[in-house]
């Protein structure tokens, strides 16, 4: 339950705390005093987003925090879901800058809204006059049933099933349409398949085939260049290797009488010597030049064939030539493997969707087990409240197809008519008569679940008098299993309170500020006569209320 709350530096409140009573509270004040102040800073701890700038002092942060006491909710495996520390008495804390920034907190560990709205729904839920056409809907007409089926645990195994089961589907048109295209472009991609597999293409190959070909193409200059540089090593008696052997000559006589030139003449032995291997190995490539016209043909024709691939497929080199070449035997080979992997797929849908029918099935008849006993209760709430003559039908009948929640639709009938036929609730029921209807059906929820804090935002709108009574005394009952609080202008549900707070202005400082009271037993007899007679009741209104409150 929502025991305490805390809120400071938001719209006309400074600061203020309000500690909860853990049956009944109510909340009256004259319209426009600040009621919807509260129910926007427990919007915040809902993970509401806040609107405008919804600040006292512009200056100050805004701070709303809320602390439940959770003992009795089993919210162990939610809060280790969400990675947070648990603790029987857990504080929620929102935090809004002037910079427009947002913060959010569980026991001090931030966390995100996302997570925030997770955990809080667990907690407190709001029911405003907007929330009612909630009823209207089918998905939430469902929730209604399969919260009192207790059908948590098998929803959430058919959820489970229902995403694998969309998952699959999207995968089998994702395969069906790789499989198209694979069959669309199967016979070109064979032939450029072909067309490379036939060219044996080698890595390398092309830069090895262009140095040759420029070789055979300047084979005859390449051997007359190497035979003008034999002939200056060989020429006769100025051939370089004639003329270094008669300077070794020379300098070995010079050497006799003049000792340091015979190093000169050991270097240019040796020179002589590298200049004899020099020679060598140019007569030798010399003769390795060929000039073959056949080979240089048969290079031209398999270079040609390689630069036509290249230009054919706008590729630079031959691996790339060699990587296309692989990709396509790739793809051609894992065409032949989808047609497979379609039908494991189609195999894997066709047995999630028996799993779903199963599940759905088991869903359908735990909801037709418990509709019978909850429209008689509902229709016996009904006429506590001043509905003599409501009837209630719960339709549901099986789809055609199966959904997020089974394979069944639903439709609240309803009628508050005597001798009317029963209608969809939203075509037949007035917004006064679907505040009741949604009320009946959260104390029903309230007695078959544990559910969280429930606050009721002007649930009595639209009744009054002996049926306002009614309904004081179901929101009375409602509160031995949950926490109810009610913001309310009738005194016959304000008297039914466990607290009672008057939410009012006053001017300080030349601001105005909202306030919160818990009133007192005196406090609570003016409040209530003042709601039945206006400002300054009478000694009778008063006598009235202190009669209302006694009872």
């Amino acid at each position: 339950m929502l025991s305490k709350l805390l809120i400071k530096n938001y719209a006309l409140i400074d600061s203020l705390t309000i500690e909860f009573d853990d049956r009944l509270n109510i909340i009256t004040g004259e319209t426009g005093a600040g009621k919807s102040i509260i129910m926007g800073a427990l919007g915040l701890i809902q993970g509401n987003r806040a609107e405008g700038k919804p600040f006292f002092d512009r200056q100050r942060k805004c701070v709303v925090e809320a602390e439940f006491s959770i003992a009795n909710y089993q919210l162990q495996e939610l809060f280790a879901h969400l990675d947070l520390d648990y603790e029987e008495v857990s504080i929620i804390r929102r935090e809004l800058t002037p910079e427009g920034k947002s913060r959010a907190f569980v026991n001090d560990t931030p966390v995100t809204l996302q997570s925030l709205r997770r955990l809080a729904e667990q907690l407190i839920d709001v029911h405003s006059q907007h929330a009612t056409l909630k009823i209207n809907e089918a998905t939430f007409q469902l929730f209604i049933i399969d919260t009192l089926a207790q059908n948590d645990r098998l929803l959430t195994e058919y959820s489970t099933a229902y995403t694998r089961y969309g998952s699959a589907q999207k995968e089998l048109v994702g395969l069906e349409e790789s499989l198209q295209r694979a069959q669309s472009e199967h016979d070109y991609q064979k032939f450029v398949l072909e067309e490379l597999e036939g060219a044996d293409l080698q890595s390398e190959e092309q830069e090895q085939l262009e140095r040759e070909q420029t070789q055979l193409e300047h084979a005859e200059e390449i051997k007359r260049y190497l035979h003008a540089a034999e002939e200056l090593f060989e020429s006769g008696e100025f051939g370089l290797l004639d003329g270094l052997k008669q300077a070794v000559s020379n300098l070995q006589l010079a050497s006799k009488y003049l000792p340091t030139v015979e190093s000169l003449g050991e270097r240019c032995e040796s020179a002589l010597i590298e200049l004899k291997d020099v020679a060598g190995e140019v007569a030798r490539a010399s003769e390795s030049v060929l000039m073959d016209q056949g080979r240089l043909t048969t290079i031209q024709e398999r270079l040609s064939l390689i630069y036509g691939l290249q230009s054919k497929h706008r590729l630079n080199s031959i691996d790339q030539l060699i990587s296309l070449r692989d990709e396509l035997n790739e793809k051609l080979f894992s065409s032949q493997t989808l047609e497979q992997k379609i039908e494991e797929k189609r195999a894997e849908i066709a047995a999630l969707h028996e799993t779903l029918s199963q599940l759905a099935l088991e869903l359908r008849e735990r909801r037709l087990a418990v509709i019978p006993e909850f429209e008689g209760e509902l229709v016996s709430i009904l006429k506590e409240v001043g509905m003599p003559y409501a009837r209630v039908e719960v339709l549901l009948r099986p789809a055609s197809n199966l959904g997020l929640l089974g394979q069944d639709d639903i439709s609240f009938m309803f009628t508050a008519n005597k001798g009317q036929e029963t209608r969809a609730i939203e075509k037949s029921a007035s917004g006064g008569e679907l505040s009741r209807v949604m009320l009946a059906i959260k104390s029903i929820v309230a007695r078959k679940s544990a559910l969280p804090t429930i606050v009721f935002d002007e649930i009595d709108t639209g009744i009054s008098g002996e049926v306002a009574l009614r309904v004081g005394q179901l929101l009375d009952s409602m509160s031995e299993n949950i926490q109810v609080m009610s913001i309310t202008h009738l005194p016959q549900i304000a008297s039914r309170g466990h607290a009672h707070y008057k939410v009012y202005k006053t001017e300080q400082a030349g601001r105005t500020h909202s306030r919160i009271n818990r009133l007192d037993e005196e406090e609570r007899v003016l409040e209530v006569a003042e709601m039945l007679s206006g400002a300054q009741p009478s000694h009778t209104a008063i006598e009235h209320a202190r009669k209302m409150l006694t009872a």
